[in-house]
């Protein structure tokens, strides 16, 4: 039987550890050529050859994906390595500061992190696109995280991964009539930033404050390891999903689901030709409840 992704040449930012590291072996495990990237060279090489040792195919490619250039020739390696650019797959991300909030974070910080997370996807998403219309095809699947919802607190982490869902939605739109789609997937796995005493004493503390309920927090504490979110990003990569884009995943350990499509809830309407502007009054009766 031909692997599922035989021939498929892909780039893994954020491939060296983690989430990361266990998609570049899924996606390699099933045929693809592996580009993987990291800002810490030694961890990419390391990657890189656990995948190649267990029979796979890649090479490393670290650097920083943020600046424009280095996206550029990251694109670029993994056409030159497997002759195309088929598989586009955002992992990398930096923790909130200990303690962060809009209290306190600093405008330094809240650009830090806009800039790995959003930043990163949209810098490689750019230099990835037009090679994968011009080639006729190809799937982009980004990383973001339930934290978009604000229930896990901090202010640029939530705020860049709110970005990279709609920035993914934009994309997946525009390039759909191309072939080439675009979802996401929000993870939860066990890796070096969702583990320790620092992570646990966040989590207690977001339960303590009434952000996170029992349920959320017990399962922030008990995530599985990564190799139980890869297959989804294998899954998106490939040819079985090629009616599927525009799409926001949440996956953790055994459980899969899906986020709906934001479409606004009618309150009221009346027609403006015919009606004066709402009263402040008006609306407070409305929407009070």
């Amino acid at each position: 039987m031909t692997p599922l992704l035989a021939g498929r040449g892909a780039v893994v930012v954020g491939g060296s550890r983690g989430i990361g590291a266990a998609v570049a072996a899924s996606l390699a495990q099933h045929g693809a050529g592996v580009v993987v990237n990291g800002r810490n060279t030694e961890a990419a090489c390391k990657a890189a050859a656990a995948i190649t040792a267990d029979g796979g195919r890649a090479v490393a490619h670290p650097g920083s994906p943020a600046d424009q250039p280095v996206a550029e020739a990251l694109v670029q390696r993994c056409i030159d390595e497997f002759g195309a650019i088929d598989i586009l797959v955002n992992c990398a991300g930096i923790a909130e500061p200990a303690g962060s909030s809009i209290l306190d974070v600093t405008p330094a910080q809240f650009r830090e992190l806009l800039d790995a997370h959003l930043g990163t996807v949209f810098a490689t998403c750019r230099a990835a696109a037009p090679k994968m219309v011009a080639q006729g095809g190809g799937s982009i699947v980004n990383t973001s995280s339930s934290a978009f919802l604000g229930d896990y607190g901090g202010t640029g982490y939530p705020a860049g991964k709110g970005g990279v869902n709609s920035l993914t939605l934009a994309i997946a739109a525009e390039l759909k009539e191309h072939d080439v789609r675009a979802n996401v997937v929000c993870p939860g796995a066990r890796t070096r930033l969702s583990t320790g005493p620092d992570y646990e004493a966040h989590i207690k503390d977001l339960h303590r404050r009434g952000l996170l309920d029992e349920v959320s927090m017990h399962g922030s504490l008990d995530v599985a390891p990564p190799e139980y979110v890869a297959p989804l990003y294998a899954y998106l990569a490939s040819d079985l999903a090629a009616q599927v884009t525009g799409e926001i995943f949440v996956a953790s350990g055994g459980f899969v689901g899906r986020y709906p499509r934001p479409a606004p809830t009618m309150i009221a309407y009346r027609d403006h030709h015919r009606s004066p502007p709402w009263t402040v009054e008006e609306l407070h009766d409305l929407l009070r409840g």
